[in-house]
Formats: C-alpha cells, structure tokens, sequence
C-alpha cells in the first residue's frame, strides 16, 4: 500500500465531513434507508474507517493530531445516526398506535400459577387436623443408626422382621437410610420426658420394587402419644377421630389383630371402602374394606431402649402411608404417578383437594 501524507489524509477526511454535512439525514423515512447510511459513513468499507487504518503509515507527531480529529467525526456521526434511529422508530411506534386499537375490556393473560404437590397438600392437611388435636411435630435425620432405626424399636440383629423391611444400607458409612419413621420417636424420646405426643412426618426409603403401589421412596406421618395410664381405648378413639377428620364424618373403622416388634398389641386399621360404600369393589377387592394405617400399644421394651420406666409409662403409636391416603383421597390408581411430574396429572388437584 503506498504510503499517506498527512496532507492527503487531511484532504480526505475533510472531504467525508463535507459530504455527511451535506447530507439529508433528517429526510430519511425509514430504518432500512437509515442502515445504508450508516453503512456508507460507518461500515467497514467506509471512507472514514479506511482513514483511520491508514494513521498508522503517519508519523507520530500526526497521529497525535489528526487521530482526535477522526475520532470526533466518527463520534458525530454515530450520534446522528442513533437520534435518526430513535426519532424513526418512534414514528413507526406512534404509526402502529394509531392503527391498532385496543379492547380494555378483554380478560388480561393469566400466567401460569405454581402450585404444591399433590403429596404435599394430603401431607399438610394429616399434619393440620393431628396437630388441632395436639401434636405436635417432631423430625429426623433420613440417614438413621441402626440403633434406632431398629434396636430400640425392639428390633435386634436377625430379627425377621428385619427382612420385611428391605433396608439400603450405606456402602461407605456406617448407618441405614431410615425405613420408616419411627426412629424420630426414639430421639424424641431420649431428649424429653413425657408427657409427650408427637406426630413425625416425612420420607422413607425401601428397596423395593417400584409398582402401582409400591415405591422406594415415599412417605409416612407417625404418632406416639405417651403419658400415664395410656390405653388401646385411647388409640382407637384418637384414630376414629383423625380418620373421620381426614374421610369424612360418616366414616366406618375395624381394627384386625397384627403384628409389630414395638407396639403389644399391635392392630391394622381399615375403614370402609371409600368407592363402594361396603358392597365391594375392585379398589377394596370385594371385601368393602381397605386397609388404611398400622398402631398399636408401645411395647415395654422400646420404654426401657430410651430410659423410661414401663411401669410407670404407657403409650400409643401409629403410622400411615402418605401415599396411600393420597390415592384414596384423589381416586389415584398409581402410585407411580406421583413422581413422573407429569404437569397434566399435577395441575389437576387445586389446594382443596378437589
């Protein structure tokens, strides 16, 4: 490239800042005739941008000088363009304005509200009526020892009961994901002297296959109630009272003879079909029954596991599936679809439950 005096370069931007001040820029209708102008004044091409690469080839003492004097046009010119552009797509804003109307009265767009779980709704309204009877809430580690996860609750090492449960056991740290929890009530228990009742919420895990009504992951809400003179009696009527509470008024109990390591007695508890009335059905299997929550007296030994006397302490605990209500409550025939978070099951059940 030969080589650029400065009177030359000098000669050439005067020549572009004679041009653009010549120049219609305020006559200029729209963006698109805009942008050309920007283009020939600004683009890469341009007159102005090719005397700015060529300061370089000038001497030091010029650079200093004319360098500024570029710049300030460049500068100029961009402010032109940008005014031009605002005063433009002003125009076309107020054009659009005065063309379209626009109808007040038609309902605004509604975005989309977040709502809870249906899980977390069935669990809040357990909490809400156990707690009106007075409970209160106690919680947990998920990660439990096997202490009290299963030998205070009267459940030593090879008990069989212990398969029942089908425990995760941790590969590089000792202790169990909690099977169930019961484990809360001991801690409680250790902590604090009774009088107590205490409702303990929340997720268990189970290796267990995953099915219609099966999960390995879900939830449970337990009770334990322990104070002097504690009865069965007392039991039945608290759970008559939650179930009907949870159900309705009109519903139905029995209680069958079971088996748990820290409750004796130990009792299922069903309440009458919720679909059929009684009369039998594929839900209840025709039996007109459905079986709902598992209680029972708490055993001696879980007393002494904790410190407490048994003799002079008595109490009751109970446990129910989150999951399961759940599936009653909502006519769910799946507990798998609680956790695909498919929005179109989800969105289906409001804070009412309906």
């Amino acid at each position: 490239m030969p080589e650029i005096s400065r009177k030359n370069w000098e000669a050439r931007l005067e020549a572009v800042r004679s041009d653009f001040a010549a120049s219609a820029l305020d006559c200029l209708a729209t963006l698109e005739d805009l942008e050309l102008f920007r283009v020939k004044y600004l683009g890469r091409k341009s007159e102005l941008t090719e005397l700015l690469k060529l300061l370089k080839d000038l001497a030091p003492e010029d650079k200093r000088a004319l360098g500024p004097q570029a710049q300030k046009l460049k500068s100029g010119i961009e402010t032109a363009v940008a005014r031009r552009q605002a005063e433009l797509e002003d125009e076309l804003l107020q054009s659009k304005l005065a063309n379209e109307s626009l109808d007040v009265t038609l309902p605004s767009y509604r975005e989309p509200r977040g709502r809870l779980h249906p899980l977390t709704l069935v669990m809040d309204e357990m909490t809400r009526i156990l707690t009106l009877m007075g409970f209160s809430l106690a919680q947990g580690p998920h990660v439990e020892t096997e202490r009290h996860n299963f030998e205070a609750l009267n459940i030593p090492k090879h008990h069989p009961a212990r398969d029942m449960l089908d425990t995760f056991y941790l590969k590089d740290a000792p202790g169990v994901l909690r099977t169930h929890t019961s484990p809360v009530q001991v801690r409680v228990m250790e902590k604090q002297k009774p009088p107590l009742r205490i409702i303990c919420p929340g997720r268990v895990f189970r290796h267990e296959e995953v099915d219609a009504s099966h999960s390995s992951v879900f939830h449970q809400i337990e009770g334990l109630a322990v104070d002097k003179g504690v009865s069965f009696a007392d039991l039945k009527g608290t759970l008559d009272f939650f179930l009907k509470e949870l159900f309705g008024s009109g519903t139905q109990t029995r209680y069958r003879p079971s088996y748990f390591p820290f409750t004796e007695p130990s009792t299922e508890v069903d309440v009458r079909c919720l679909f059929c009335g009684g009369s039998g059905c594929s839900a209840c299997k025709r039996s007109g029954w459905m079986e709902i929550l598992g209680a029972g007296v708490v055993n001696p030994n879980v007393f002494k596991a904790v410190g407490l006397d048994p003799a002079q302490w008595s109490g009751f605990a109970f446990g129910v599936g989150v999951e399961r209500v759940a599936m009653l409550r909502l006519g769910v025939s799946d507990m798998r679809l609680f956790y695909e978070n498919d929005q179109r099951f989800l969105s289906q059940f409001d804070e009412n439950l309906a």
